[in-house]
């Protein structure tokens, strides 16, 4: 368990909804940019032997220095044990070299975390050919928690007789875990990936007219993919489109995008504050920080 929250400006909604369902302290980490760029940040001048840090990796650069910062600081101030708190875990999709010279950023990354922190709390990071978030994080205690049933909450409340679809073959694990809560018709699209924002989908064999469909992913991110999805199934006979997905990245014009398609309803967690929020997952986060030895 742990002593004390530290956490940043623009996180400090979702650090105190953890803080509080932990029963720790929370306090922000100062930041200054300089005229040049860089940063100057401030940690409380007290800081006890166990500290969690809350980042979540989305728009990573910038965040990954803070860490450093951050991380190298507590330590000489007294902290003896470190948890990074990121419920969004970035770069961890590039996870092998398809061209020589390519650089595996999941491995960098996920070294570089663990030279800074003793654990590493995130949810439903993007692990395609690994089967533990340690093969990517090597720290003592790495925990990947799962939001795909707090997902299935949402949905048996207001979409009863959905029918689940993950948009590609990684969604499965998703998928399947949020049918699983509430015994879900289901099933998964194949993909074929041309392009960061061209993509081709096929649809399963499975009737779906009359369906309420709900699309199921960990991320969205350009929403070409869950676009492409649903014109396949509204012109496929689906009553209906809608998406639920853990981090809500929707980059650029994003979400207009998925809307244009014919989605209708867009839930995600709070893992990434962003106006589709509907689950939050502060008491899952914070159970898996109270379990830490």
């Amino acid at each position: 368990m742990i002593d004390l929250l530290l956490c940043f400006e623009d996180e400090a909604p979702l650090a105190a909804r953890i803080a509080e369902a932990a029963g720790v302290p929370c306090e922000r980490v100062v930041r200054h940019r300089f005229p040049d760029g860089e940063l100057k940040l401030r940690l409380p001048s007290a800081v006890p032997a166990r500290v969690a840090i809350l980042r979540g990796l989305d728009h990573p650069n910038e965040k990954l220095v803070e860490l450093l910062l951050c991380a190298r600081t507590a330590r000489t101030l007294g902290a003896g044990q470190l948890v990074l708190i990121a419920p969004y875990l970035g770069y961890m999709r590039q996870d092998i070299a398809f061209a020589p010279g390519e650089v595996v950023s999941q491995r960098v990354v996920g070294e570089f975390l663990a030279s800074l922190f003793d654990a590493v709390l995130t949810v439903d990071p993007h692990l395609h050919r690994i089967s533990r978030l340690s093969e990517a994080v090597p720290v003592a205690q790495a925990l990947a928690l799962s939001a795909a049933p707090l997902l299935a909450e949402l949905i048996a409340a207001r979409r009863p007789a959905a029918l689940l679809l993950g948009p590609d073959a990684e969604a499965a694990q998703w998928v399947a875990a949020a049918a699983q809560a509430h015994a879900f018709d289901h099933g998964v699209c194949s993909k074929q990936r041309h392009g960061d924002r061209e993509v081709h989908v096929t649809l399963p064999e499975m009737a779906f007219a009359g369906r309420q469909v709900v699309l199921i992913d960990d991320v969205a991110s350009s929403g070409h993919t869950l676009a492409v999805a649903a014109k396949q199934l509204l012109a496929a006979g689906a009553a209906s489109v809608d998406v639920a997905v853990t981090h809500a990245l929707f980059a650029d014009n994003a979400l207009q995008t998925v809307q244009a398609a014919g989605v209708g309803a867009v839930w995600s967690t709070d893992c990434i504050a962003h106006p589709s929020n509907a689950v939050g997952v502060a008491p899952m986060l914070a159970q898996a920080l109270r379990s830490l030895k």
